[in-house]
């Protein structure tokens, strides 16, 4: 089974046995002949182990039920009665929820594959692919099998593929509060699911992901639960917890193996919570409890999971960066190591950080709970059994969000740390769902500051951002403006007039070279008569922040020197002293090329907390941001938006790129990362050559990012499709050379590359109303939707904000976050984006006609490139948009599919 679940390729049907199975997953079914018709002897073998495997497929659970059952049950049971008693405390059985549901009924096997035969829903299985079946395949499927770990449907799309099914039911009135409810279904994560499952199914041993609660409700069949209190980890599980990321992952024996092998070893003291779920209970699952599920019968429910105000702050907790606080949220003080425990007397909101020390290696901290329980007994001390043989006797375990606090990195940085691949959302979204809970609920603000301490470290920047606006004599924030807004990395306040952003993304050094670039580009736009500086907020100041001995000073700095505080220091590793600006844009493509290629992994300390911060002060605009206002613009000025962005960025795209002063340093590359040769796409005049240096520089950063191409986008994994991460090697070419090439227009010799924003997505597009019911752009709802859903008012676009990604590229890199994030994949919005800006991108004849391949002169083939080698995993975002692409056989199809337009463009230059 396992071999063949890795190697699916299309729908999965099953043959009667995995073998069968799998060699028609390889379209050799029709030349497969059983070789063996009788059964094979071989008389003096035993083995206990295969027994038990044999025993697992084909045991029957019919009398397997726990009847007497400690799980306490309860009958209208009052929202009152379910807060003081058990939200976030214990769980408890509730019977009569359902009881006026059609789904109470309907759902069984036979009325559901009347319903939907044909409708595919996905699987649960121990692969890294997203596997799914026709119901009427899966009941096929369960009807013969005897797997030892059956599948099982776990579908969390069953409302999207099924939508009539969310008919069938509602959400029980004990659990309607829900802090995600304030996403839409597709930005809020995974949070509910259909399951089914025969006889001998279920679900391993496992905490709910961001240590969200839960309830389940049992439509038809019977379940087996067993349940575990935070922190006491189950005989038999591995807890491994990386001290990277905090990344937590569990090794347990499947359900059935963990009731047949493990529970006859437990002593009574250490036996879990039990009981049998009957058909139209629902079982309420508590943060942070491990549980594990077995299906005595071919059983039925939907689950869901969610956030509210008992468990919110465990799920902030859960998503800071760090590893302690993760491990001791699911595994208790058997998490960590003695030396752990230096200075937590001292210090109560956090503890040294070692991470920073880890070198270049990704360590995990393996915690295993799989010792004999002769071995346990005497190291048991009565708290959740925490084990005492680690000298940690004297500090009890306890499931408070306060203790569990203790355990949080202080060293880490927030906002640059690197986000645990295993968190419940993701940074961006995490933001954003904090900011549209701090306005959407301004009852509960008291609560979501505390979480968003706990996420955001909120009370430091806040801290920070108060120090500046008293420096400059600005009016202090309000307590309404105490949360950073936006979803960026780098925190953003919106302070009465004025916009402060603190750099922090990717350290110090990064943010240096960020804040550098932006005020060089805003001093060159200054001494030319552009119009595009009118669309780009002014900026009003600009400095660093450092802290000393417990206090703030802010040093004011407009990029043109290197502030005292950075040269007497060994924070960076670059000084060009010579140039006009030491951290503009040429120190930061030449910063660049010291990070291309190496992995987030590998990035040294960019998370580790600095005392040192760069900020910028810019004007407030008045209006809202595009991503606000997506589903409430007319067609009519959704596409005078893409007129403007297509104007602005040519605006953009023609401001002359500045010169490397004579003897600037940092135009250094090494002779392995580049190789250069007559075929590389320059002209043969010399004068129509870009400098050298300069080539050098942008071939070199593009090689090395070239070099862990694969390695990266297995690393992203799903939903880039397996397959094309194995041909991806075939379709990038191995030396990147051929992307340099310059063109000619009727006026002036231009290089291929120029000033690009890198980051023109729907937060940093600002748009003004034109409503009489309007006053200085503090537009209403009503504003927005007249009566009957009728808009009022016109929005205009007025802004692009948000240079700190400004850098010197490939105009096309522009093109990547504005089809993918503003148009979502549209490809009429494209068209028209191209008609407004005219450019072209690239010269024909400065192809070389040594080039056989033609592919290098397809515009759709360098955007494509570009979006396989960009730091940011913007292929997620291509094979969300396009799902069909999922089962695409080579990336010339997913370049068509997605830039092909790029190739009839007028103005691009090539035929």
């Amino acid at each position: 089974m396992s071999l063949c679940l890795n190697i699916v390729n299309r729908q999965l049907e099953y043959k009667g046995s995995w073998k069968k199975t799998a060699l028609h997953q390889l379209d050799l079914l029709h030349t497969y002949t059983e070789a063996f018709k009788e059964k094979f002897r071989l008389d003096g073998f035993n083995s206990l182990f295969l027994y038990r495997r044999l025993y697992r497929c084909y045991t029957s659970l019919y009398g397997f039920s726990f009847d007497d059952g400690n799980v306490e049950r309860r009958e209208n049971l009052s929202s009152e009665e379910f807060n003081k008693e058990y939200d976030g405390k214990k769980p408890v059985l509730i019977n009569g929820l359902a009881d006026n549901w059609t789904a109470r009924k309907s759902w069984t096997s036979e009325q559901l594959l009347l319903k939907y035969p044909d409708t595919k829903f996905g699987i649960s299985q121990r692969s890294s692919k997203k596997i799914s079946m026709t119901f009427k395949d899966y009941i096929s499927y369960m009807q013969i099998q005897h797997d030892e770990d059956p599948l099982y449907i776990f579908d969390d799309k069953f409302g999207e593929t099924a939508p009539d099914m969310l008919k069938d039911y509602s959400v029980p009135h004990l659990f309607r509060e829900d802090y995600f409810d304030v996403l839409g279904n597709d930005q809020r994560p995974p949070f509910r699911w259909l399951v089914i499952g025969p006889e001998r199914s279920g679900a391993s041993w496992h905490v709910d992901p961001g240590l969200t609660s839960a309830w389940n409700t049992l439509l038809c069949g019977r379940k087996r639960w067993a349940l575990y209190p935070p922190g006491r980890v189950p005989l038999g599980v591995t807890v491994h917890v990386n001290e990277d990321d905090g990344d937590v992952n569990i090794e347990t024996p499947t359900s059935l193996q963990w009731w047949l092998d493990f529970y006859p070893l437990l002593a009574d003291d250490d036996k879990p919570i039990e009981c049998t779920q009957l058909p139209g209970e629902t079982i309420y699952v508590p943060s942070g409890w491990w549980h594990c599920v077995l299906n005595l019968e071919t059983s039925i429910a939907v689950t869901q999971n969610f956030v509210n105000s008992k468990n919110f702050e465990f799920v902030c907790l859960d998503m800071a960066p760090g590893y302690r606080h993760k491990g001791v949220s699911r595994a208790g003080l058997l998490a960590l190591d003695e030396g752990d425990f230096g200075d937590i007397g001292k210090n109560s909101l956090g503890i040294e950080d070692n991470s920073s020390n880890s070198g270049f290696t990704r360590k995990e901290k393996r915690v295993r709970i799989c010792q004999s329980l002769e071995d346990d007994t005497d190291s048991r001390n009565g708290t959740n059994g925490m084990s005492t043989s680690h000298g940690l006797s004297n500090l009890e375990y306890s499931y408070d969000i306060n203790f569990l606090a203790m355990f949080l990195d202080e060293e880490r940085d927030h906002y640059s740390s690197l986000w645990s691949s295993s968190n419940y959302i993701g940074q961006r979204e995490m933001r954003d769902w904090l900011w549209k809970l701090w306005v959407g609920r301004p009852g509960h603000r008291d609560l979501i500051w505390k979480g968003s301490c706990l996420a955001l470290n909120a009370e430091r920047w806040f801290e920070r951002v108060t120090e500046i606006c008293a420096f400059h004599g600005y009016p202090l924030p309000l307590h309404d403006e105490k949360l950073p807004v936006g979803t960026g990395s780098n925190p953003v306040y919106l302070v009465d007039d004025y916009v402060i952003k603190i750099f922090v993304e990717g350290g110090l050094e990064a943010s240096l070279y960020g804040l550098g670039t932006e005020l060089e580009f805003h001093s060159l736009l200054q001494t030319l008569n552009f119009s595009l500086k009118n669309y780009i907020p002014s900026v009003l100041a600009s400095g660093i922040l450092l802290s000393e001995n417990g206090s703030y000073r802010v040093l004011p700095w407009d990029g043109s020197s290197i502030p005292e505080v950075i040269s007497s220091s060994n924070l960076i590793s670059m000084k060009n002293e010579e140039a006009d600006y030491p951290f503009g844009v040429w120190g930061k493509k030449q910063f660049e090329y010291q990070q291309a290629g190496r992995s987030l992994l590998k990035s040294g300390n960019c998370g580790k907390s600095t005392s040192i911060w760069p900020y910028i002060v810019t004007k407030r605009c008045r209006g809202k941001i595009f991503a606000e206002l997506r589903d409430a613009l007319s067609s009519e000025d959704t596409l005078n938006l893409v007129s403007f962005l297509g104007e602005q960025l040519r605006n953009l795209h023609l401001v002359p790129v500045p010169r490397p002063s004579p003897n600037d340093s940092t135009l250094m590359v090494k002779k392995d990362d580049i190789q250069l040769s007559r075929g590389n796409g320059f002209s043969d005049n010399a004068a129509d050559k870009p400098d050298p240096d300069e080539s050098k520089l942008f071939m070199s950063i593009l090689n090395r990012k070239r070099k862990d191409i694969s390695s990266r986008l297995v690393e992203w994994g799903d939903p880039i499709p397996s397959k094309l991460i194995e041909k991806v090697d075939e379709y990038v070419p191995h030396d990147l050379a051929v992307f340099f090439d310059i063109f000619k227009n009727e006026t002036e010799i231009c290089r291929s590359y120029t000033w690009i924003h890198s980051d023109v997505m729907d937060d940093n597009v600002y748009m003004a109303p034109s409503c009489p019911t309007s006053f200085e752009g503090n537009t209403s709802e009503s504003c927005l939707h007249g009566s009957n859903g009728i808009q009022k008012c016109i929005w205009y676009p007025s802004h692009i904000l948000d240079f700190s990604d400004l850098s010197i590229g490939d105009p096309i890199l522009d093109l990547i976050p504005i089809h993918l994030d503003i148009f979502r994949g549209d490809s009429y919005l494209l068209n028209q984006f191209l008609d407004s800006y005219k450019l072209p991108f690239v010269r024909k004849e400065s192809l070389k006609e040594s080039i056989e391949d033609n592919k290098f002169g397809r515009l759709s083939y360098r955007a494509m490139l570009y979006c396989i080698l960009h730091d940011d995993n913007v292929l997620a975002a291509i094979f969300s948009l396009w799902k069909e692409l999922r089962t695409a056989l080579s990336w010339e199809e997913v370049e068509e599919r997605v830039w092909g337009d790029l190739n009839n463009y007028a103005g691009g230059g090539l035929s």
